[in-house]
């Protein structure tokens, strides 16, 4: 085995144990934040290496998608219990998911698979996400969230229009 062709998926699957290891850490300590880091930088890391050695793959994409999905839970099951959010914040955050879920239901349903766009609005938003607790000392939740949540539902509006014009 060419541990370098396989350099962008054990990222990718260390993204998903350090995600793991986010749940037992206290939230807002420093080894959670270390944490959040590497999960944060294996994910920007991942993609460019496997194009770079060629060893980008349908597994990869798929195991990608599956640890970018596991890191946002975990985040998202310590950060968001430690935060005051406001009750129209959890509206447009239960919109957003309903229009990615619907998305992967009607990819499915049309015989496309549960698809997901790797588009650069979809890339874009993973950013901002990311960096939004970093920035909770300075700028509050209310106020830090509506950029962040624009910018998910164009992208999920964008994914779905994608989709469903996929042939």
């Amino acid at each position: 085995m060419d541990l370098r062709k396989q350099a962008a998926n054990l990222l990718t699957a260390c993204r998903i144990f350090g995600s793991l290891g986010l749940l037992a850490l206290p939230v807002f300590s420093p080894g959670f934040w270390a944490l959040y880091l590497f999960c944060g930088l294996t994910d920007m890391a991942d993609g460019p290496i496997a194009r770079r050695t060629g060893s980008a793959s349908t597994f990869g994409a798929r195991l990608d998608t599956a640890a970018d999905a596991v890191f946002l839970a975990a985040a998202l099951g310590k950060l968001l219990p430690a935060l005051a959010v406001p009750g129209w914040l959890w509206a447009w955050l239960a919109l957003i998911a309903a229009v990615k879920i619907g998305n992967l239901l009607w990819g499915y349903r049309h015989g496309k698979g549960f698809l997901t766009a790797h588009t650069a609005l979809n890339r874009l938003t993973g950013l901002v996400l990311f960096l939004l607790p970093l920035t909770l000392p300075w700028v509050e939740l209310r106020y830090s969230a509506v950029p962040v949540c624009l910018l998910a539902t164009l992208a999920a509006l964008q994914e779905g229009r994608g989709i469903r014009t996929q042939p």
